[in-house]
């Protein structure tokens, strides 16, 4: 049986894999995403990128405009963690 140790470093590197994911991904403050939103644009994004992926183009992106990717991960991770608890169970 796991430790809460051990369950308190999944639930960060799954919240860290759906925040590259979504950084990744099309959806833009101004779509006023949804949680179901939210939850397409992570999964379609893994599809697309992988995980490895999307942590390559968000350190891209860090790299090229690091004020703007400061800006767009500000989002996402209010996005996740506003995210409801089903989905990121589902995810």
């Amino acid at each position: 049986m796991p430790t809460p140790t051990q369950l308190t470093v999944t639930q960060l590197d799954m919240n860290g894999a759906r925040c590259q994911a979504l950084f990744s991904s099309r959806l833009q403050p101004s779509d006023v995403p949804t949680a179901d939103m939210v939850a397409t644009a992570i999964s379609r994004a893994v599809q697309q990128f992988g995980i490895g992926g999307c942590a390559g183009r968000m350190a891209q992106e860090f790299g090229d405009h690091p004020d703007a990717a400061a800006r767009r991960m500000r989002w996402v991770r209010q996005l996740i963690a506003q995210e409801p608890a089903a989905l990121r169970r589902a995810a």
